[in-house]
């Protein structure tokens, strides 16, 4: 490797759009540092991961605090980096440092990785009190690529209301690395994603959205490298503008089949929402490597500390500061980009830090986060958040502005805590009629209520019936790691067993749940294979394993639950009741009877004293449809059936009495959690007080016909 300065006639240039953009037979390049005393861009020959040798270029001019020029001769697919040149004062936050070659925050495409910490630190010895380390990084760390406009088209936005939503969260890669009707070479990749054969399961299983796991390009943190382990999760953010290379089935084309893995979903009516990571970077604590924003001007975008130091309100070493300009632009335009690339919506992670500038209390309506809902572009995309950090201040849930969904922590705390007879029904009535206590007020509606069993963080579906503690012995932390609080059950045996009573336990509770979540209003969040069954071992915190551990099966499907889910689904596609766009208030309907009625076994209304009986737990949550509120795509109000929902927890069969003929003239039961595919064994049609024996741990749904 070897460096030349050259200084070629350099065109001022604009200051914006920041990044490198080709334009008039050269590159404009344009970077944030309001600290640098000088600023090169660095022209890497030699394509991939080859080390390559570079050219230095300073860009001499210096707008508002962005340095930018536009270099003549350089085109589409220059790898290149930034050398920044100025103060090296780790007390005041300050680490800029010539030698290490940083990735342009703006970058559409990165190359290369992490191949080595060493070159990569920023100091020698002491990060605080050390020198500044001499040793050059170049050939050590990731590289951007200048990237070309345009693109393949991405379809026509589906544009599927909230409250018609169900999101299922999948991994690029774990998705379909064993896939059998993938091709090997695309395994793994966006391109897989994009297969018929991956669409159609998600067609037929009838989720609306896929919610990705990060797939900006993002690092293996030092703690893995060091153990031989990698990020496999991707919440290691390196680039917030450019896919992750990692996902693409040949070098350089992320963008080009990030694009067509978005027009592949789109055509069959599916949304494409990503988890993304504005909370921290890859960059870790004051001891991490330096490799892009912590050299190019630490303090304009970190949460420091008087004594230089980061403040971490995330878990991972830093913090974004939501307060200040840069970062506030650099994620608004980055959301911007990944519109652009058709994406239909965010779950932002950790999302209460975007709501804390300077890292202090929460609030809705912080800089970025009134940044991003009132963004005229980026307002009419799904914006969900999850609402905690690290800390106990962080924890968020129903405290977001009017625009925003949340996943709902306690909607999966209490349906886990209720299913292994923990607790009686009180919170569960909130948690199935759309959380009206946490969602009900600042004009919010019960979609904002994001709900689920389970996600990517904790145990999947089958180990939550199967593990009542964690097993994450393969992650190297010496099982340290991942939560404890689990709320989960194993039956009666720790992890798998061939007891053919403990397994029909197992699969009724899975399915227990997965109907619960289904027929709960409010917007339904499936984890990917849950429907097939997944297992991860016990392992409730996978986040460094990128093996079959991770790794969807599709080899073992259990057509039976399949086959339940898609039923569930397709009820709730149908009978607009089980999916309200309005909080229930007790309005009273064309049936006479209240929007919702809660009732005991015996079919009568709950009291005020049944509410607080712990002890109790069967629950009957009886849905009049006559006036649903809903209205279809022309916005004509839609009437529907009425429906009773009945779950019992209890470990032995219970009488229920169905309700008297005001509430229906008949009922008929469509869904039996007791039946392994959902379909009740009697679906014979059933009077108004009739008494049906319900078998301990079931879920069981009845339609009373629409009234005309």
């Amino acid at each position: 490797m070897s460096a030349d300065k050259i200084t070629p006639d350099v065109r001022p240039g604009w200051p914006f759009p920041l990044g490198a953009h080709p334009e008039g037979g050269g590159v404009r390049f344009a970077v944030t540092s309001a600290v640098a005393e000088a600023v090169e861009v660095c022209l890497v020959d030699g394509e991939g991961d080859e080390p390559g040798s570079e050219r230095r270029v300073e860009l001499t001019e210096q707008t508002f605090g962005v340095w930018h020029g536009v270099v003549p001769g350089v085109t589409a697919g220059q790898r290149y980096g930034f050398r920044v040149h100025g103060p090296y004062d780790p007390a005041n936050g300050l680490r800029c440092n010539p030698h290490k070659l940083l990735v342009d925050p703006y970058a559409y495409r990165v190359t290369g990785g992490l191949t080595e910490l060493e070159p990569a630190l920023g100091y020698r010895g002491d990060p605080m009190t050390g020198p500044r380390s001499t040793v050059d990084s170049l050939g050590h760390v990731p590289l951007s690529v200048v990237t070309a406009p345009g693109g393949a088209d991405t379809g026509t936005r589906p544009e599927v209301p909230f409250e018609e939503t169900v999101l299922y969260e999948l991994h690029v890669r774990g998705f379909t690395q064993r896939h059998p009707e993938v091709p090997p070479e695309q395994r793994g990749t966006y391109l897989g994603l994009a297969q018929p054969a991956v669409v159609e399961h998600l067609v037929r299983l009838g989720v609306t959205a896929v919610e990705l796991l990060p797939v900006n390009a993002f690092s293996d943190e030092p703690a893995l490298l060091k153990g031989g382990r990698h990020n496999y999760w991707g919440y290691s953010t390196l680039a917030f503008l450019a896919p992750h290379p990692g996902y693409a089935s040949r070098p350089g084309a992320e963008v080009e089949e990030f694009r067509t893995m978005v027009a592949a979903l789109h055509a069959e009516g599916i949304e494409v929402i990503l988890d993304v990571v504005f909370n921290h970077t890859c960059e870790g604590g004051v001891s991490g490597p330096t490799l892009s924003l912590r050299g190019l001007d630490a303090p304009a975008y970190y949460l420091l500390d008087r004594g230089g130091r980061d403040h971490d309100l995330t878990g991972c070493g830093n913090t974004l500061d939501a307060g200040s300009p840069a970062v506030v632009r650099l994620v608004t335009d980055a959301l911007r980009r990944w519109v652009a690339l058709g994406v239909d919506g965010f779950r932002f992670d950790l999302a209460s830090v975007l709501g804390r500038p300077g890292g202090g209390g929460f609030h809705p309506h912080a800089p970025l986060l009134t940044a991003i809902a009132t963004d005229p572009l980026l307002c009419t995309t799904k914006l969900i958040a999850e609402p905690w950090d690290a800390t106990a201040e962080g924890y968020r849930v129903g405290g977001f502005g009017a625009q925003w969904a949340e996943w709902n922590g306690r909607y999966r705390d209490t349906v886990r805590d209720f299913w292994r007879g923990a607790t009686g029904v009180r919170d569960l009535a909130y948690r199935l009629s759309g959380s009206s206590d946490l969602y009900g007020n600042n004009r919010r509606r019960p979609w904002a209520s994001v709900n689920f069993v389970t996600a990517h963080d904790g145990f999947t579906l089958r180990d939550l019936v199967s593990y009542n503690e964690k097993h994450n012995e393969a992650n190297g932390e010496d099982n340290r790691d991942g939560t404890n609080d689990n709320r989960s059950w194993n039956h009666g045996v720790e992890g798998e067993t061939t007891d053919p009573d403990i397994v029909a336990l197992r699969r009724r509770q899975v399915r227990n749940m997965l109907a619960t979540l289904l027929l709960s209003t409010g917007t339904p969040m499936l984890t990917a294979g849950d429907e097939l069954g997944r297992t991860q071992g016990g392992n409730n915190n996978a986040y460094c394993l990128d093996d079959e551990t991770t790794w969807v099966d599709w080899s073992s499907t259990p057509d039976d639950l399949l086959a339940f889910v898609r039923q569930l689904t397709m009820l709730r596609h149908r009978s607009p009741a089980l999916r309200q766009p309005q909080f229930f208030d007790g309005r009273p309907t064309r049936s006479g009877e209240p929007d919702l009625v809660w009732l005991r076994a015996d079919g009568r209304p709950m009291t005020d004293h049944d509410w607080f009986d712990d002890s109790r737990r069967t629950l009957g949550m009886w849905i009049d449809g006559s006036e649903s509120l809903a209205r279809n795509r022309e916005g004509d109000l839609v009437s529907d059936h009425s429906w009773l929902v009945v779950l019992h927890a209890g470990a032995d069969e219970v009488e229920v009495t169905l309700p008297g003929a005001k509430f229906g003239s008949s009922f008929q039961p469509v869904l039996d959690t007791g039946s392994p595919n959902g379909v009740p064994a009697d679906s014979s049609t059933l009077a108004p007080d009739a008494t049906v024996t319900v078998p301990g741990r079931t879920v069981l749904l009845l339609r009373a016909p629409r009234l005309l």
